[in-house]
């Protein structure tokens, strides 16, 4: 099975160079920060597991993508996924999160850096994590036998082991960094996104860089791509640790761009969320009902609003857009 999808990538690189040369590029990081690594030949009765690769393009970013090594294929009626603990659900409630994110004047967000990544699987499990890759990452070699060291992409336990992973480290820091930083690190993330307000801009700038700082002491976790709506905050923060698309920007004169976290879009110069709407999505097309869909799914889930709110909302939104004729209306096939 995972031979024959090596050798149907392969045959994929044939109809999209471009894809080839983007999966080639992010394996070679994977081998270069050491997060995978040539597999050691089995001893005696010793069991294993090997999984197919597959590349997913990030929807906004056609030039990023993303390898998953695919633990949910099936042998044999059996896949890796389905015999694993997931683990508990640590996640932070969502709601809850975005709630405390707009409660103080200074809104701040930042990420961890390849989380999943971050953290090493024991020795004795590795084997478990098999894939079949070129060797020195050529395509003119032949397969063979790598197995990654760190919790991959596509494992059902790695969300949970990371998210304890990453409140440890934080507990670990407090007595150090202070209680604020095991605060914003326990409660104001959700999986490696950090969303919290403070009430100044000496305070954000602060908790910032001590947090910053403490993952990277005690867990060597790194805390980037910040953004703040404040322009004092943006200013006096390492220009290397802003959100990419803020990196370059004067922020006396340039326009910010919005800020995407969680599904959300913010405006730093407005201090509002909004939603963006794509002119080539069809309402009532198939993918229009699925952005509808989605769009529910995060005011339901994310925005904590009932069903008479989404209904209302939607009607607002379904007038605007035949209003202003974003959307040509098409009848379900």
């Amino acid at each position: 099975m995972v031979l024959h999808r090596a050798k149907s990538l392969e045959k994929s690189f044939d109809r999209d160079p471009g894809k080839q040369e983007h999966i080639f590029a992010f394996m070679l990081k994977l081998f270069e920060c050491k997060h995978a690594e040539l597999a050691p030949p089995l001893k005696s009765n010793e069991e294993c597991w090997y999984l197919p690769v597959f590349g997913i393009y990030h929807p906004k970013k056609p030039d990023k993508v993303r390898c998953v090594f695919d633990s949910s294929a099936s042998y044999d009626n059996v896949s890796l996924n389905s015999v694993m603990l997931r683990g508990p659900d640590m996640t932070n409630n969502l709601v809850g999160v975005l709630m405390r994110f707009r409660k103080e004047l200074i809104g701040i967000m930042a990420d961890i850096q390849q989380m999943f990544y971050s953290f090493t699987v024991n020795e004795e499990h590795r084997n478990f994590l098999r894939f079949l890759w070129y060797r020195d990452n050529d395509i003119d070699n032949e397969l063979t036998d790598y197995r990654m060291r760190v919790h991959a992409f596509g494992n059902s336990p790695s969300p949970a082991i990371a998210t304890f992973a990453l409140q440890k480290t934080a507990e670990n820091a407090e007595q150090t960094f202070g209680k604020d930083v095991k605060d914003l690190v326990c409660r104001n993330f959700y999986v490696d996104d950090a969303l919290t307000s403070v009430g100044s801009n000496s305070e954000a700038i602060d908790l910032l860089n001590r947090t910053k700082e403490a993952l990277k002491t005690f867990g060597n976790l790194r805390l980037h791509k910040f953004s703040s709506n404040s322009k004092e905050v943006r200013t006096k923060l390492d220009p290397e640790d802003l959100a990419e698309n803020l990196e370059n920007l004067n922020f006396e004169t340039d326009n910010l761009p919005l800020q995407r976290s969680l599904g959300l879009y913010w405006n730093l110069e407005s201090d509002t969320f909004t939603f963006k709407v794509s002119n080539d999505v069809v309402f009532l097309s198939f993918f229009g009902i699925t952005y509808w869909s989605r769009l529910i799914f995060f005011l339901y889930k994310g925005g904590g609003l009932k069903w008479p709110q989404i209904c209302k909302i939607i009607k607002i939104l379904t007038e605007q857009i035949f209003l202003h004729k974003l959307l040509e209306y098409e009848s379900i096939i």
